[in-house]
């Protein structure tokens, strides 16, 4: 039911859409009934000899509202019958033409609820994914450890789509095919209460079925969606590593692996679809059982004598084509249950997303971070993903304008060290601060203009290297984002480019190399002019020619500036003002690279295996 409230919301945030489209319906169903009610004068014609019309007397309406119903009837059938005794001709001509107009009102206002609901539908879908998407990049890094990429992605395509089908689906069940049921209903009543009684039995079993097939249905659903999830994680990771797998000739082996997790979401998808459409057909199957009986009995009634029940031929041809159209509505209501249980399912997995906790909450009156003055302090800092702490009671001051480097073997926190300061995590005890001011008691988007990040890995998006270094900096003038690029040593490969900085650099920055794409990089990071720094193995992975290019842009780039270097390479970070050794999540030694190799401790031993004395 939670779920059903949820999507009955998302519908209703566009009122004016919501109203138009049920509007709209409810005019399609009365026309809908009107245009079969009209029918009734030809079979009058037919089953009635000319002999038996009664004689003309024209209704009279006494005020009271309860009879407007009854006036309306007698007044058209008054009309007809005159026309009738004139010309029959003229009267079968004027119910065609009736029953045309019916039809083509019908028409008209179904497709203008179509016709809203293609935009109402589109806007929940766009809102539902805008959530979702802000949700994602607004989660801490964590989240993204433990989650598979390609399940976020299935939750924002097809779990929305899935949403799409149900906005609809909800509108159609709350408002139209009820209404559409109880009109129909009213009408069976007024031809025949005998008739309508039997027919009830519809409903029960009905409800019963709908509800036995929605609980397995919405299970089913949910474990097709998760395994979706992991079709498009097979998918995406797979295209990532194309180059390793095309060179280890595992393209047989990648490809079977693929088919079995793209067999099992068949197979769970195709169950889906089988529970969904069971339902509106075992339903039409039970109308029309239901209807035979309904012939039965009503031919029955016509042809027995003895029954007093009174039910002339033309009534009991138009309540059979009434009770047909009573099970178009019951049939929808089976058909967008099924929709609905499937988008609760997909609800449920959304609504994982949106109330997943962020952890990393702002104060709500947060101070305001002016140009860093005295430097940056960790106080007793300590860090754990999970259970186990990575960082253990770190305490640590870098002075303005001073580069500290933190080295150690993979796994001591170095990088989870630099993480903290932008706040990508919270720590679990202790504090970090801005000159004297706490980093929590900031805004992230304050704290995070004063940090500028390389990072080993250059992340680089699919278009043109003017947007990449002005990334985040949308209002940087052309001759700003030019000078970043000569500090950067990279003004002069961009411009050897197709189309210099207006070169489209492909997914990931794909079309340029190694050392080109930390460049470009690094002069985004000195676009943004920030007074700290952080440069997370920004040359471990480059060759030496490029690291020598890079390692001078870098040295351009810390010029005045408060920076944090995490290195692997020791060769580069000799001349840091001080150099921090973490192990097992502890500093062990620190001070300059010639006091830590005159220690002859485990930096010394760092520094013997590469080669560095």
């Amino acid at each position: 039911m939670k779920e059903f409230l949820e999507i009955y919301r998302y519908t209703f945030t566009y009122r004016g859409r919501a109203i138009l489209v049920i509007v709209s319906n409810l005019l399609f169903v009365i026309f809908n009934l009107i245009s079969l009610v009209l029918f009734i004068p030809v079979l009058q014609l037919i089953f009635k000899p000319a002999e038996e019309v009664p004689d003309l007397i024209a209704p009279h309406w006494s005020g009271n509202l309860l009879d407007i119903f009854a006036y309306i009837k007698d007044s058209y059938n008054f009309f007809m019958q005159k026309m009738v005794n004139e010309d029959p001709k003229n009267a079968l001509l004027f119910v065609c033409i009736s029953v045309f107009a019916a039809f083509f009102l019908k028409n008209l206002f179904r497709y203008a609820a179509v016709w809203h609901q293609s935009e109402l539908r589109m806007a929940v879908v766009r809102d539902v994914r805008n959530k979702l998407f802000s949700k994602a990049m607004n989660l801490p890094l964590s989240f993204y450890s433990n989650e598979r990429k390609g399940d976020l992605m299935a939750r924002m395509n097809s779990d929305v789509g899935e949403i799409e089908i149900a906005v609809i689906s909800v509108l159609e069940i709350v408002y139209r095919e009820p209404i559409a049921i109880i009109i129909n209903i009213a009408m069976l009543v007024y031809l025949s209460p005998q008739l309508t009684l039997i027919s009830f039995i519809l409903l029960p079993i009905s409800a019963f079925v709908i509800s036995r097939i929605g609980k397995s249905l919405k299970k089913t659903a949910k474990s097709g969606q998760e395994q979706m999830g992991i079709v498009y994680s097979s998918i995406d990771e797979n295209l990532s590593g194309i180059r390793i797998i095309k060179a280890f000739n595992a393209i047989d082996q990648v490809y079977e692996a693929f088919k079995m997790v793209n067999l099992k979401h068949q197979q769970l998808i195709t169950k889906t679809f089988r529970k969904k459409d069971l339902s509106p057909i075992l339903n039409e199957t039970l109308g029309a059982g239901v209807m035979l009986c309904l012939v039965w009995f009503g031919g029955v009634m016509i042809l027995d004598a003895k029954n007093d029940a009174v039910l002339t031929g033309e009534v009991f041809i138009t309540f059979i084509i009434v009770f047909s159209q009573l099970l178009r509505p019951i049939q929808g209501i089976a058909t967008n249950m099924a929709f609905l249980n499937k988008a609760r399912a997909s609800q449920d997995r959304i609504n994982e997303i949106l109330n997943t906790d962020e952890r990393i909450y702002e104060v709500e009156n947060p101070t305001a971070l002016p140009e860093l003055k005295s430097g940056i302090r960790y106080e007793n800092v300590s860090f754990k993903y999970k259970d186990e702490y990575v960082l253990k009671n770190i305490n640590l001051t870098i002075n303005k304008g001073q580069t500290i480097a933190l080295v150690g073997e993979s796994g001591s926190g170095k990088s989870t060290l630099g993480d903290l300061l932008p706040r990508f995590y919270d720590v679990n005890e202790g504090t970090i601060y801005f000159d004297n001011i706490p980093i929590t008691d900031c805004s992230i988007l304050d704290l995070r203009n004063h940090i500028g990040i390389v990072s080993q890995e250059s992340i680089l998006f699919n278009t043109s290297v003017r947007e990449n270094i002005a990334f985040g900096m949308p209002n940087a003038t052309l001759q700003e984002i030019e000078n970043a690029a000569r500090i950067a040593n990279a003004y002069d490969f961009i411009m050897n480019l197709e189309a210099g900085f207006d070169t489209n650099i492909g997914e990931r920055g794909n079309k340029l190399s190694g050392g080109q794409k930390q460049r470009i990089s690094i002069a985004r990071a000195v676009l943004k002019n920030p007074n700290i720094l952080i440069l997370d193995e920004a040359t471990s992975a480059l060759d030496t020619e490029s690291e020598k290019l890079v390692q001078d842009a870098l040295d351009k780039l810390m010029q005045d500036r408060t920076s944090i270097i995490i290195a692997h390479r020791l060769s580069t970070i000799r001349n840091a003002d001080e150099i921090v050794l973490l192990s097992k999540g502890e500093i062990k030694e620190r001070g300059t690279h010639d006091e830590l190799i005159q220690l002859k401790g485990m930096y010394y031993n760092l520094c013997s295996l590469q080669g560095i004395n």
